[in-house]
């Protein structure tokens, strides 16, 4: 049985969630500061780099690795729900998890449509789903 909208929706709230802390912390000790003697505003300091490296490695490792080499993510774990390859119903693999991250876009350039083609399509695919074969089921 395919995930409903709204589990998935959940899922990936989880998920962000967990990076967001690395990007709070890029942006509050890593943001720009002020130059002592022009007064003038600087580019993000080191540390910035570091906490958006770490937040990029942790949503890389549990959207790329983790969901593509056990079907889930941290979030879709939570929720009880996979992301399975459409034929085999085996999990996709890390490559083609990020292939879909980037297919994503698709989803969003017509206005974020793409994200809700589950709301009314028979396998509950968004748009990066149904360009890589994958869909997300319950268990």
């Amino acid at each position: 049985m395919f995930a409903n909208w709204i589990t998935r929706v959940g899922a990936y709230l989880v998920d962000s969630l967990i990076a967001a802390p690395f990007a709070i912390l890029a942006a509050v000790l890593g943001g720009p500061g002020t130059d002592a003697e022009t007064g003038l505003p600087t580019g993000p300091g080191p540390l910035y780099w570091v906490f958006i490296v770490l937040a990029i490695a942790l949503s890389g490792y549990n959207r790329w690795f983790q969901a593509g080499k056990t079907g889930q993510s941290w979030g879709k774990k939570a929720l009880g729900i996979r992301l399975v390859d459409e034929v085999s119903g085996q999990p996709i693999g890390a490559g083609k998890a990020f292939l879909r991250d980037l297919a994503h876009f698709i989803d969003s350039i017509i206005c974020f449509i793409g994200f809700l083609f589950p709301l009314w399509d028979s396998k509950r695919q968004t748009l990066a789903d149904k360009i890589v074969k994958t869909v997300v089921v319950k268990g």
